[in-house]
């Protein structure tokens, strides 16, 4: 994950537009099944954490040597590359997040009404926070001093904390790896994001790299417990018949980085049978839903798909990092929600081991919320028109419920005498009731919009903050 702008919109556009041609549904029932799920669940947590978060940089892209905005190297080492690489690298020895308590983010999370969750066992960087067995460079080596604390295994400690409370359990794993030595190979520097040497003109080194990578996804998918999600970064490592020239990002794709998905993915349900697997921004059969970074799409897709997004400016911890409000962030769920999406939302923990109060704030409003309105969150799908204005709509499964989100500008929800809804469709004897209440509001039909009557009981005074939902049951 990264913060240019450019590159998500590029990122974006490939996903809605070249994505529409290359999603590929699974075939297999239990993988089915479990999309499924996780279609309904709709609000997930996402957590980038490693050494970085001691320097409150950008995760891993500091060390990548291109010469882009979330790229570049800041503090005492960085007008040398390799001393400031040796630098980062070097945090290893100091990171020793003595908060860390998991159980407080499970709380927090589940009061907010996410239900899933998704961790970085290990980003580009190649920083483990798993106990692997493939590399000394992980949160459990004794070169880190957490690593004698008694929850230093920290994804098996965030996963089976968050499975405790029925959360459906992602691991996040970035198939490149820039400390492992058979990516970017000694021999020669770094030139990009890339492998730096040609994998056909040395294939042992490319397949020693290979059996790396599967090594350690085998370790993930074997030892830590139940598996719902295998959420797979770096799209740059991809068969290069699979580039697309027409998207800028892919352009510096030069050599073929194919790590055997299908031996992968086989292996990864051998041990977790119906695993959803998302090798994002590849396509094919093993990206069973797309990632769009930063944005929400102005209709409905074709193809399941999530929203992944910052609840501060960065993935990463950053100190005095500026937080979306409680009002933008149900916004964003219910557009999201509106047009058939999942909303993946990142909270980044600090160096300690925490988040910043801000971001348990902000999940404690949310949640306040939700458990109002939830119900036209879970198990929705979107319905024409999907929007109008400032009002939002989902209906139930079965169709017979139709919800409208009536957006404020405001924090707090001040309703007009009238709300006027167009182009929808209701049946004579629609029952409408405002979510938080029992009561039956009045309703006509005038020049083909629905005309809802707010009492005035509800009328300039609050009916609840960012959004009211209204509940229309067909009959």
């Amino acid at each position: 994950m990264k913060k240019n702008s450019f590159f998500v919109f590029l990122l974006f556009t490939f996903c809605f537009i070249s994505a529409q041609n290359n999603y590929v549904a699974p075939t297999d029932t239990l993988v089915q099944q479990k999309l499924n799920q996780w279609h309904d669940y709709k609000f997930g947590l996402f957590m980038h954490w490693g050494t970085y978060s001691q320097w409150g940089v950008v995760e891993s892209w500091s060390i990548c040597p291109e010469d882009e905005g979330w790229t570049q190297r800041r503090g005492p080492y960085a007008s040398n590359y390799f001393e400031y690489k040796k630098a980062y690298e070097n945090l290893q020895t100091t990171f020793n997040p003595q908060n860390f308590h998991p159980e407080n983010w499970v709380e927090a999370a589940k009061n907010a009404g996410m239900k899933y969750v998704v961790f970085t066992t290990k980003h580009h960087d190649g920083f483990c926070m798993f106990d692997t067995k493939q590399t000394d460079y992980k949160i459990t080596s004794s070169k880190t001093p957490f690593s004698s604390n008694a929850r230093s295994n920290v994804a098996k400690e965030i996963f089976n904390a968050f499975r405790k409370e029925n959360f459906l359990i992602g691991a996040y794993f970035s198939k490149p790896d820039w400390h492992n030595e058979n990516y970017w190979w000694p021999y020669f520097p770094p030139k990009d994001r890339n492998v730096n040497y040609d994998p056909k003109k040395y294939p042992e080194k490319w397949s020693a790299f290979k059996q790396f990578t599967y090594n350690q996804i085998e370790e993930l998918m074997s030892d830590y417990g139940k598996m719902d999600i295998l959420w797979l970064d770096g799209g740059w490592v991809r068969p290069l018949s699979t580039v697309d020239r027409n998207v800028e990002w892919q352009k510096g794709i030069v050599f073929d980085q194919d790590i055997d998905m299908g031996k992968i993915s086989r292996m990864a349900r051998n041990h977790q049978p119906g695993l959803i697997v998302v090798d994002r921004s590849v396509g094919g059969e093993f990206e069973n839903y797309q990632t769009p970074e930063q944005q929400v799409p102005d209709k409905p897709l074709s193809f399941p798909w999530e929203t992944c997004m910052t609840m501060g400016n960065s993935w990463s911890y950053v100190p005095h990092d500026h937080y979306k409000s409680a009002h933008d962030l149900i916004h964003l769920l219910i557009k999201i929600v509106s047009r058939g999406g999942n909303f993946l939302l990142n909270i980044g923990p600090g160096p300690d081991g925490d988040w910043d109060t801000a971001a348990y704030a902000r999940l404690k409003d949310v949640g306040a919320w939700m458990k109002i309105n939830s119900e036209g969150i879970y198990n929705s799908k979107p319905v024409a028109p999907y929007s109008s204005n400032n009002i939002f709509f989902t209906q139930s499964k079965s169709g017979k419920e139709v919800y409208a989100f009536y957006l404020s500008d405001k924090n707090e929800v001040v309703l007009p005498a009238e709300i006027r809804i167009g182009n929808i469709f209701i049946t004579k004897k629609a029952r409408i009731i405002l979510l938080g209440s029992s009561k039956n509001l009045k309703w006509q039909i005038v020049n083909n919009e629905l005309v809802i009557s707010i009492p005035s009981s509800l009328q300039n005074r609050s009916a609840g903050n960012y959004a009211a939902v209204f509940k229309i049951t067909q009959y």
